[in-house]
Formats: structure tokens, C-alpha cells, sequence
């Protein structure tokens, strides 16, 4: 356990979010894996699930307790996977029926793209790269949510509220989200209002969904739910496309708002009942 007494657990999650940062920026400036037939961002990843372990192994933290409990997890990853379904199958269906009233609803299309915040990139049909991108986010969200959701949470749970360590930890990722804008302002590809805005959007959002995923944490004792609506979420914009006569994922911005609104609003539901039924649970 962290001595409170003589070490900052903040200092030390920052420490940590500053290693895995730094190789984030390399990646994405000089790297660019994910502008190569990859299309995926990988390599500080794969980093930072290294880092993940050594720093858990040096702070004597076990795979349960950053979240990695056997105890349910593939019965968890399921309602993950299934969570981030039903709330997408909701927003694809507004934005078909949306697109459908203005006369331009085309199809829904299965094929692999790069996400590039407002739009998607490339057009690949090959399994090859339908592999590519299911291995890609499933590092992703183990990087991600044993990261931010499991051993941050634990190292600032030592000192912090519940509350607090997720808030921390949630604008932390918040923040994790941008460097794309930054570096599409850098190579010329957006305004600086654009950037601006792009940012504040990202933030924004990935901050609030960064807090649904440590509800999610905290209910069920373990990273595995997150991480399977984490998988949902950043895959199914990347290989199921709305086409309509103008083109694809035209409104795929209004799509991710829906979905994630949606999904946020049960989950901060459910994370209340909860809460309230520990509350009454005490009280007896």
C-alpha cells in the first residue's frame, strides 16, 4: 500500500500520465502509425500497458486490484459489449431515420476506416484490416481502462474520495485526446478555431466519458463492463458507416453524441440507484 504520510499519490499518477504521455506525442508527431496502412496508433499503447504493469508491480498493487478481477469478467466484458451495442443501435437508428426524412439515406456499409474526429478515412474491405482494427482498439482499451480506470484510481483512491479520484483521473484522459487536434493544426489541416474547438469538444466529452467508465468501475468491481463499452465505442464508427447521397458518415458527429449522451445518462442512473441502496443498506 502507498505510504499517505510521505508520498503525493497525485504526483505519482502524473508521473506515470507524463511517461505514457510523452510516448503519445512521439507516436502521433513522429511515428504517425496511425496515418500508415495500420491506421491504428499502437505503439504507446502497447507502452503503455507495460508501463500499466511495472508501475503496479513497484507499487504492490495486483492484477485485481487495478481491476483486473477474474471474479465475473467475461460476464462483465459481455454486458459491456452489449451496453455499447443497444446505445448505438439507438443513435444509428436516429441518424438513418433523420437522414431518411431529408431524402438521402443511401445504406449502412461494413468496412474499415480511420477515425479523424468529425469524419472517418479510407475505405478497406480486406479481413485483414477488419483484424487489424479489432486488435488495435482491444489494446486500446486495455491500455486505456487499466491506466486511467484501474491504476489511477487505486493510487488516488488512497487519499481521495471515490468522487475525486475519478474526477482526476477523467480529466486526465480528457486531456489524453488532444494531441490529434494539435497535431492537424500543426500540419496545416485546421484553423486555430477549429483546433480550438476541436479540442474543447474533446475534452469535454472524453473527460465525461472517462467518469461513466470509472462508474462502471466502481459498480462492478472491476475494469472488464468499461472496457467492453470502450471496445464498442471506438470500433463500430470505424467499420459500420451511414451512407447517404452526399456521402459517408455525414452526421457521424450527431451519431457519437447520441450514443454516448444516452449511454452516460443510464449509467449515472443506475451509478444513483446504487448509491442509494448503499445509503439505505447502512442505515439498517
Amino acid at each position: 500500500m502507498l505510504d499517505k504520510k510521505n508520498q503525493s499519490v497525485f504526483s505519482i499518477v502524473f508521473i506515470i500520465y507524463l511517461v505514457c504521455f510523452a510516448f503519445r506525442i512521439f507516436e502521433y508527431f513522429v511515428l504517425r502509425t496511425d496515418r500508415t496502412w495500420v491506421g491504428e496508433a499502437v505503439v504507446h499503447k502497447l507502452v503503455g500497458i507495460l508501463v500499466l504493469f511495472i508501475s503496479a508491480g513497484i507499487l504492490h498493487f495486483s492484477a485485481a486490484e487495478i481491476g483486473f478481477s477474474k471474479e465475473g469478467a467475461l460476464a462483465n466484458l459481455g454486458k459491456g459489449l452489449a451496453f455499447g451495442l443497444c446505445t448505438f443501435a439507438v443513435a444509428y437508428t436516429v441518424e438513418c431515420l433523420i437522414i431518411n426524412s431529408l431524402g438521402n439515406f443511401d445504406s449502412l456499409k461494413l468496412y474499415v476506416s480511420t477515425y479523424a474526429i468529425d469524419k472517418n478515412l479510407g475505405y478497406n474491405t480486406s479481413l485483414l484490416f477488419f483484424v487489424i482494427c479489432i486488435a488495435g482498439n482491444i489494446i486500446n482499451v486495455l491500455m486505456e481502462e487499466g491506466v486511467f480506470r484501474g491504476l489511477f484510481n487505486k493510487i488516488l483512491s488512497q487519499k481521495y474520495s471515490f468522487i475525486l479520484s475519478a474526477l482526476i483521473a477523467s480529466a486526465l484522459f480528457g486531456f489524453w485526446h488532444i494531441v490529434g487536434p494539435v497535431r492537424n493544426f500543426l500540419d496545416g489541416e485546421s484553423s486555430m478555431a477549429g483546433t480550438v474547438a476541436n479540442s474543447a469538444m474533446l475534452v469535454f466529452t472524453s473527460t465525461l466519458v472517462g467518469f461513466k467508465f470509472a462508474m462502471l468501475t466502481k459498480m462492478t468491481g472491476s475494469i472488464f463492463m468499461g472496457m467492453g463499452d470502450h471496445f464498442v465505442n471506438n470500433t463500430i464508427v470505424n467499420i459500420l458507416h451511414v451512407v447517404s447521397k452526399n456521402g459517408a458518415d455525414q452526421m457521424m458527429a450527431l451519431r457519437v453524441a447520441i450514443a454516448q449522451s444516452l449511454s452516460f445518462i443510464l449509467v449515472l442512473i443506475w451509478f444513483a440507484i446504487s448509491l442509494n441502496r448503499t445509503s439505505i443498506t447502512n442505515i439498517k
